[in-house]
């Protein structure tokens, strides 16, 4: 089975899913990833022509693919990957979810410092900033609450930390 992780954005979804990868010999996939590989351009520019729909499109054709993967991947979602009740399906019945949770003030402040964050991901409310966070938040969290079989309380710890808290939640499921 695969090894979802989910989150918003600057939970340390794809950090963490590259420890995770090497530390259980699985591959990586990181679905925003593949979605800006398979459509040739970022998030912000599928958001800029298509708009959130057909983003959320094109997301829903990639966790469908992945899901399909008969080898065992650490899956690094997007942070509205759960929106849809077809991802959430395909989700659960592929594999085990670890939800890495932050508070909106530890998960502003990685957004704040990382660079790419701003390039390749579009707001997603018209202020962005602080308020955006706890206004998605609020909207997602439920959803990740309900799709998690391990939670994962992110704030202060390190990428490597988190990885290793998975890594024996996930040998001890073994």
């Amino acid at each position: 089975m695969h090894l979802y992780l989910m989150g918003y954005r600057g939970s340390g979804k794809s950090s963490v899913g590259r420890m995770l990868a090497h530390q259980l010999d699985r591959p990586l996939v990181d679905t925003d990833e593949a979605i800006e590989k398979a459509a040739k351009q970022s998030i912000s520019q599928i958001f800029a022509t298509e708009g959130e729909a057909g983003f959320r499109d094109r997301e829903q054709v990639a966790i469908a693919t992945v899901a399909a993967i008969r080898e065992p991947c650490v899956i690094a979602l997007g942070g509205g990957a759960i929106l849809r009740p077809a991802n959430r399906q395909a989700i659960r019945q592929s594999g085990h979810v670890v939800w890495l949770q932050g508070s909106p003030e530890y998960l502003f402040a990685r957004i704040q410092g990382d660079a790419t964050t701003a390039a390749r991901r579009p707001n997603l409310s018209p202020g962005g900033g602080y308020s955006e966070v706890v206004e998605i938040l609020a909207v997602r969290e439920p959803l990740y609450r309900q799709l998690a079989e391990k939670t994962i309380a992110t704030d202060p710890k390190t990428p490597d930390e988190i990885a290793a808290e998975i890594a024996a939640w996930v040998n001890s499921k073994l």
